[in-house]
């Protein structure tokens, strides 16, 4: 709240427990403060306990110097060791506080703004216009108040330019209501500097306005001022902020010649029909906006045609200037309004009947197959392919007959020589001779060849 006490700082203010004859303030001779020493000067009366004394200088200038009856000097410094001194050292001012300050005249050196004075703080007030009793969500209010010492306004130009006005609202806590539970919603600080909404500047009069932007629901009004040597709150009686008194009724065109159609319904219970102007934008899907302009009418009702750029989101931006049923001027800022229209489903060409399938029944699975009987197949099928082409190319190519030479076994041999033997006796020899029984007899007989 640094701010706050930076616009009371903004002269010289001489706090007392007496009376305000207890300070004397001399005029000044209208030389300039920045040299002589005579200049602002002021005398503390003997009855005075304690004094706050507030300069306010040049920005960036060094501190002042107080100089006492005695011809002493007080410098800021001072403060750290001295427990009934304390000095507030800023960028633009200085704030000095004495304990049982010596009676008679004072003086200060310093770069000091010329409008800077002392002034006796009295009973400090704040007084605040009341709400008014029927406001609505989105409304724009306007606020004026007034800060009063001994229910004189303040002439010093530099409080009055840099005290700040700060408007609170504070949930009542009321859970019939939606905005239970919502804590304190800060909405404006303004000055009386003629900027923005202040009407006249360093008249005394602080005027300002702000949209309720918060939830409907009941809410306290706070306004307050606040620095080191003034606190002030004015807490106003709790108020109802009611949700704006229109309905929404969306016609939506199924053919693309002609517009959708919005229709704002009022409440002529809360506003007068009559002096509705609603104004606002349409932003549609195709990115272009529209601005409009609904002209006061006798009815209940307001149509706002839209028009149809097929599918998309449209949004509608809409603000009301009316009077309510209390004959207050009011005008609000209305939620924004959307709504969208699908995209059309694009029709798909019918597919003809599918052919209904014949189930087929899946093969009986296959014995398993003996791996060793395979192969011996396989082997033995191929020896026989080559044993043909070994006999065809025998005979055919190499003219040779086929013989087969194969030798008996040994018990086969013998058994057959036996044989042979026996034939050999019974035939006669060539010589007509017989071979015996023993074979001791040889024929060593020749032929004739």
């Amino acid at each position: 709240m640094r701010r706050f006490w930076f616009g009371v700082i903004l002269m010289v203010i001489t706090t007392c427990l007496m009376a305000a004859p207890s300070v004397t303030v001399l005029e000044r001779d209208g030389v300039s403060n920045e040299v002589p020493l005579l200049d602002n000067r002021f005398r503390i009366d003997h009855k005075v306990e304690k004094i706050s004394l507030l300069f306010f200088r040049k920005p960036g200038s060094p501190a002042v110097v107080l100089v006492q009856p005695d011809g002493s000097k007080i410098y800021a410094t001072h403060a750290l060791r001295d427990d009934s001194l304390q000095w507030h050292d800023e960028v633009s001012f200085d704030l000095i506080v004495i304990d049982n300050p010596t009676p008679g005249p004072w003086q200060v050196i310093g770069n000091i703004q010329p409008d800077s004075r002392v002034m006796v703080i009295g009973d400090i007030e704040l007084k605040v216009e009341p709400l008014p009793p029927l406001i609505f969500r989105g409304e724009t209010l306007k606020v004026t108040g007034r800060v009063t010492n001994d229910g004189e306004p303040i002439d010093i130009g530099y409080f009055r330019e840099v005290v700040s006005l700060v408007v609170d609202f504070v949930s009542t806590n009321n859970e019939n209501y939606d905005n239970f539970g919502a804590g304190t919603q800060s909405v404006t600080e303004f000055k009386d500097d003629g900027r923005e909404f202040d009407e006249r500047p360093m008249d005394g009069v602080f005027t300002g306005e702000f949209k309720l932007t918060f939830p409907a629901g009941e809410w306290r009004p706070e306004f307050h001022i606040e620095t080191p040597l003034v606190k002030r709150k004015v807490a106003a009686k709790p108020i109802l902020l009611s949700e704006p008194p229109f309905d929404y009724q969306l016609s939506v065109s199924k053919s693309e010649e002609f517009d959708h159609e919005l229709m704002i319904k009022i409440d002529n219970q809360t506003v007068n029909p009559e002096s509705l102007i609603f104004q606002g934008k349409i932003f549609y899907p195709n990115g272009e906006e529209q601005p409009f302009t609904l002209e006061p009418k006798n009815r209940l009702y307001r149509i706002l045609p839209v028009k149809n750029y097929d599918w998309g989101r449209y949004s509608i931006e809409l603000s009301a200037f009316g009077e309510n049923i209390n004959g207050r001027e009011f005008m609000a800022t209305l939620p924004m309004y959307k709504f969208e229209i699908e995209r059309p489903i694009e029709k798909v060409p019918e597919l003809a009947k599918p052919i209904p399938t014949v189930l087929i029944p899946e093969p009986e699975p296959e014995p398993e197959v003996n791996t060793t009987l395979v192969v011996t197949v396989v082997v033995i099928g191929n020896l026989f392919v080559l044993l043909i082409g070994w006999l065809a190319f025998r005979v055919l190519i190499q003219n040779k007959p086929i013989k087969f030479n194969f030798k008996l076994p040994s018990f086969l041999k013998k058994g057959k020589a036996t044989e042979d033997e026996k034939d050999e006796q019974k035939k006669p020899d060539e010589n007509g001779s017989k071979n015996d029984k023993s074979g001791d007899i040889l024929n060593l007989s020749m032929t004739d060849d």
